[in-house]
């Protein structure tokens, strides 16, 4: 593989050029913050342990800074960008300033919300600049989508980093917390300063690693049945779990039951419990619901709202 010539990332007269020649201004709606400096995207790539092998997904490449770093690294960059105009540039600044590379990049112009496939070889690496505004939903998206990702370092808002990363019994661990580890090891990674994008942010940024789970979590739930415990658990996360998972079980004494049978007390709340536990009564949901008859479902339905009025 042929080495890209030293110039070839983009500084900050780059970035301001090339977007002043696109008529491009970073727009608030899409939470573009471009990255202007070529020593992060490096110190980014290094972090996410980038192979010559890896197949790297990128989301948001926006005018190709980290994109470049990328593919200084990778065996192949697969870029996904919603953006029409960020989209048909990106091609061409591959092409004029790492040539030698520009076979073993691909674009992809779409909503990653709505990427079901990518062309070429399956991605074993995932690593953005996410938009601060859809940040984790596209995280989980990417992760349900494509389990060849072994190995993920995306760039976030720093308070969205702390709650990807939180551990349960902090008080940010919640339900990206959760999601997140149903797929991976997650962890902080590093912290990005202001300074380093155009425009400059109104927040701190931070890095998050996750590494793909070698063993899926062990549960005979699905991972929707698992994740509507995990949001009922927090939709109402003052509540004690037999409040909280009230609906969702069909009354509170339903929801009891499942909390008792998985080995979870029913006073705890959400932000105590591990994945695991939350698969566990996920598991207990599904075995009543199995059980119970029809009618017996639908007025445990009826009474849910008398039975556990007001906060606990």
């Amino acid at each position: 593989m042929s080495s890209p010539t030293p110039d070839a990332l983009l500084g900050p007269a780059d970035i301001r050029e090339l977007a002043a020649a696109l008529g491009v201004r970073p727009t608030k709606q899409r939470g573009q913050n471009f990255v202007i400096d070529a020593n992060t995207v490096r110190r980014i790539v290094r972090t996410a342990g980038v192979r010559p092998e890896d197949v790297v997904v990128e989301v948001g490449p926006g005018l190709g800074s980290l994109t470049l770093a990328l593919l200084e690294a990778a065996e192949r960059v697969v870029a996904v960008e919603i953006d029409d105009v960020l989209a048909g540039a990106l091609p061409a600044t591959v092409a004029a300033r790492m040539p030698e590379r520009a076979d073993r990049f691909a674009l992809v112009h779409s909503d990653a919300m709505h990427v079901g496939e990518l062309p070429g070889p399956a991605p074993t690496a995932l690593v953005a600049n996410l938009p601060y505004n859809v940040a984790v939903p596209v995280l989980l998206h990417m992760l349900e989508t494509f389990p060849s990702i072994e190995r993920t370092l995306v760039m976030v808002q720093a308070e969205v980093a702390d709650r990807l990363a939180a551990a349960p019994g902090s008080k940010v661990y919640g339900v990206p917390s959760v999601k997140a580890n149903w797929y991976a090891e997650v962890k902080r990674a590093g912290a990005i300063g202001r300074n380093v994008f155009w425009p400059a942010p109104n927040v701190d940024s931070g890095l998050v690693s996750l590494v793909r789970r070698t063993e899926p979590i062990r549960t005979s739930a699905t991972r929707r049945e698992v994740f509507a415990v995990v949001d009922a658990a927090f939709a109402q996360r003052r509540k004690t779990l037999r409040a909280a998972l009230a609906g969702w079980a069909g009354s509170a004494a339903a929801a009891e039951a499942a909390l008792v049978a998985a080995g979870v007390s029913p006073q705890a709340r959400g932000e105590a419990l591990t994945v695991e536990e939350f698969a566990r009564i996920a598991e207990h949901r599904v075995r009543e619901d199995r059980d119970r008859t029809p009618g017996e479902r639908a007025a445990e339905t009826r009474v849910t709202e008398h039975e556990e009025p007001g906060n606990q």
